[in-house]
């Protein structure tokens, strides 16, 4: 979707926002904290945005957005009440639900909507030796950090294109770093495209992407409809062409104890200040699509942002 068409289906959505009568948040004054990513990913761009147009709408509320290791991370502080609100990538959402590893049990979590597409990126030299996933057997590869959800999908793609690697989990700067000095010979990395690390990167040390949108069906036939096959755009990242891989949703979530009036609050400014929630360097993600913006499935939205939805969509 291109940003004007986006910017046209928001504003469209606008629209119904500023007739709708739906009053402002009137309880006390709170903190609340957004667990995000980490710096230089979307997830942290995104959550800062958020916080400070939350800020700007909602006086009473003030709302910060906290580095993390990202997914897993994010689960772990809602569970534990050190975090208000979290995003954590659809299939990790999806895990701890239902209480699957790396998660000791069910975890209760709610959702407030779903913000944006990840794609997942297996980012290698491009006067390195590798130009197929196959070729990654044996190989030094980070899957991300410990508490990301890069982590979960990477060790899944690898096991069902049945191949070993030499895995590492690296925080992303220093994955990036070590692929610019060859200590790695690929990096995986889910978020917007383009990340402007990997730009940044591609521009002292030209970089090529491995597809991996062969490996969505045999995903999904595993773990649901979580995973799509998405497309990073040509030129995403100079010299870089358009080619196939993973998509997953990326969800905003909290714990049931999140009062509906703050889950309301969040959903107002997702809805009616969206156009401002887009990082200025975003080119394939898809924000704050209004047609999919509740589907969240199969995490429940949380009672006070389903009011808010009501209310405004009718």
């Amino acid at each position: 979707m291109t940003l004007t068409r986006r910017t046209a289906l928001l504003g469209t959505l606008g629209l119904a926002l500023g007739g709708c009568g739906t009053s402002g948040y009137t309880g006390p004054d709170r903190a609340v904290t957004i667990a995000a990513g980490e710096q230089g990913g979307f997830y942290l761009a995104f959550a800062t945005l958020l916080a400070a147009e939350l800020n700007n709408a909602e006086p009473r509320l003030h709302c910060t957005a906290v580095q993390t290791e990202a997914s897993v991370a994010n689960v772990n502080l809602l569970q534990r009440g050190q975090a208000d609100l979290g995003l954590v990538l659809a299939d990790v959402a999806r895990t701890a639900f239902d209480g699957g590893s790396p998660f000791g049990g069910k975890v209760p979590v709610r959702a407030l909507g779903r913000v944006y597409e990840n794609y997942l990126q297996l980012v290698v030299r491009a006067d390195g030796p590798v130009r197929s996933l196959d070729a990654l057997a044996g190989r030094p590869v980070s899957l991300g950090a410990g508490g990301s959800g890069a982590a979960q999908l990477g060790e899944r793609v690898f096991a069902k294109a049945g191949i070993a690697v030499d895995a590492r989990h690296l925080l992303f700067a220093d994955a990036v770093d070590a692929l610019a000095a060859r200590r790695i010979d690929a990096l995986l990395w889910s978020g917007g495209v383009p990340t402007p690390k990997l730009a940044e990167l591609n521009r002292a040390t030209p970089i090529a992407l491995i597809p991996l949108e062969a490996l969505v069906p045999a995903l999904r036939a595993q773990y649901g409809p979580v995973y799509e096959q998405v497309q990073v755009p040509d030129g995403a990242y100079h010299g870089v062409g358009a080619l196939g891989t993973i998509g997953v949703a990326n969800l905003l979530l909290c714990s049931p104890a999140l009062p509906d009036d703050v889950a309301a609050a969040v959903v107002r400014v997702l809805v009616g200040r969206a156009t401002a929630l887009v990082p200025a360097e975003a080119v394939g993600a898809q924000f704050l699509d209004v047609r999919t913006l509740i589907g969240t499935e199969p995490i429940p939205l949380q009672p006070g942002a389903a009011a808010a939805y009501r209310a405004l969509h009718g």
